[in-house]
């Protein structure tokens, strides 16, 4: 295990799989500039290591996390502009390292998410919360604005439903955010664990390759018009992919009825 002063890092929890925890319990794992910078810099060492396939995130305790230190939001209150905006762009630097990982990212949600943390839920491919998880965009409450977390609470809910929970602030429960699609599952919380693995053995059996692939491509796709370029876009994307060792192995697995190369064996 990678430890850091707010992080504990398994890099290979099973083969294959690492998991990075926020480790502030006793502060219901809300984060500060430390937390920040060891996210961001987590991310990017597990980005780096070619024996991780896919990243969990979790919160220690009860609580996946309360969001900004409110210690943290005071010091910038009484900060400079120019102090903030560099505070502000670390923040929105390590969202987008999450979020533009080209590893598959799983947020194990249980108790409160509050602010930052439905941004850090948001901010992962796919977040399974235990039916005791509470969700709320939590900012306007002490005078500020979901600005950071903004973008990825959109693309998880809907701008409707996005602006709605950081106008009332209002706390909603693990069922109305799986209908509105910022979870993708909910369980009770004591098979919390065993969904996190069941969804992991699955993103295990894709292609790491066609898994980057995705996440590149879907970040260039929204909904709307398929026009004459998104449809050149795809073809081209698909055409230089089917050529790849991974997509001629994975037909010959496939074909010869056996787990492709990349399935790591337990």
């Amino acid at each position: 295990m990678s430890n850091y002063a707010a992080l504990h890092v398994e890099p290979q929890r099973r083969p294959g799989v690492a998991w990075v925890t926020m480790a502030r319990p006793a502060v219901f794992n809300a984060f500060d500039e430390v937390m920040i910078g060891e996210l961001d810099a987590a991310f990017a060492a597990l980005e780096a290591d070619a024996a991780v396939r896919v990243i969990v995130l979790a919160g220690e305790g009860r609580h996946f996390s309360a969001g900004a230190d409110l210690q943290w939001m005071q010091r910038a209150s009484e900060a400079t502009l120019e102090w903030n905006v560099d505070d502000a762009r670390r923040f929105a630097g390590m969202l987008g390292r999450i979020e533009a990982c080209s590893k598959p990212t799983v947020a194990r949600v249980q108790g409160a998410a509050l602010g930052g943390g439905v941004g850090l839920a948001a901010a992962c491919d796919i977040a399974i919360a235990a039916d005791n998880a509470t969700f709320s965009v939590s900012e306007a409450k002490f005078g500020i604005l979901p600005a950071v977390i903004g973008p990825y609470v959109v693309n998880a809910v809907g701008k409707r439903q996005a602006r709605r929970l950081a106008l009332t602030t209002e706390r909603i429960g693990a069922t109305e955010a799986l209908e509105m699609g910022l979870v993708a599952r909910v369980v009770v919380a004591e098979q919390l664990d065993a969904a996190i693995d069941e969804t992991v053995q699955h993103l295990l059996a894709g292609s790491p390759n066609a898994q980057r692939e995705i996440k590149q491509l879907f970040a260039q796709l929204h909904q709307g018009p398929v026009t004459a370029e998104v449809r050149e876009l795809t073809a081209q994307t698909i055409a230089r992919v089917r050529g790849t060792d991974e997509a001629r192995e994975g037909f010959a697995a496939f074909l010869g009825k056996r787990p492709a190369a990349w399935v790591p064996k337990l």
